[in-house]
């Protein structure tokens, strides 16, 4: 099973803290989203997010994120009054499904980012944002799964400069299984732990990095 990086009890504010400064940037302060998006992966507050640091998930609103991220990354001090929001806007859902994925996947909100843009997640909110959010998180898999076609085991493998015979002779680990764990025709997810240890000590990476998200 995934260990993720906090606890659902937070989930729900995480998410609402990242649709509400969706909300805040796009709408009230007028940063288009793209740049949002560019000003968030590129401040600690979206790593910290990553990572299930408290303050960030529950310590602050939206608002404060977003001013947090502002000043951060461009040295700019927000004073923009927030604006009543008497719903879930679009720039909301996005903010919102996306802290869902991230929980979710335990991937990376660059990487997220890297496979649906703003103007994708925009397209998406039509036909998703009064689906279940599972149907989004399905969507995402398969995007991501299509994005990052290489699995993580033949990624590292090829870094390393290992054949697959090589590995299997260095591992103890059979042919037959690498090439088909590399292949997506056997899951290494469920491989037993002393398999994906001696792939892992011989790669000289950590058994996690093996792990498919």
């Amino acid at each position: 099973m995934m260990t993720r990086a906090y606890q659902e009890i937070y989930l729900s504010k995480a998410q609402t803290v990242l649709g509400d400064a969706f909300h805040y940037a796009v709408n009230t302060c007028d940063i288009p989203g793209n740049d949002f998006v560019k000003l968030f992966i590129a401040s600690s507050v979206s790593k910290r997010m990553e990572n299930g640091e408290p303050a960030c998930l529950a310590g602050k609103s939206g608002i404060e994120i977003v001013i947090e991220i502002v000043a951060e990354t461009k040295g700019q001090e927000l004073h923009v009054e927030p604006q009543e929001n008497f719903g879930r806007s679009r720039e909301y859902w996005i903010g919102w499904a996306v802290a869902y994925y991230q929980w979710h996947s335990d991937r990376k909100y660059g990487d997220i980012f890297r496979v649906a843009s703003f103007e994708d997640l925009q397209k998406m909110y039509y036909t998703l944002h009064e689906a279940d959010i599972t149907k989004f998180a399905d969507i995402m898999d398969s995007r991501m799964k299509e994005y990052f076609s290489e699995t993580n085991l033949k990624r590292i493998r090829t870094v390393y400069g290992f054949t697959q015979a090589e590995l299997s002779e260095r591992s103890g680990v059979g042919l037959r299984s690498i090439q088909m764990y590399e292949q997506r025709n056997k899951n290494i997810n469920k491989a037993s732990v002393d398999t994906v240890y001696r792939l892992a000590r011989v790669l000289g990476c950590t058994m996690e990095d093996l792990i498919e998200k």
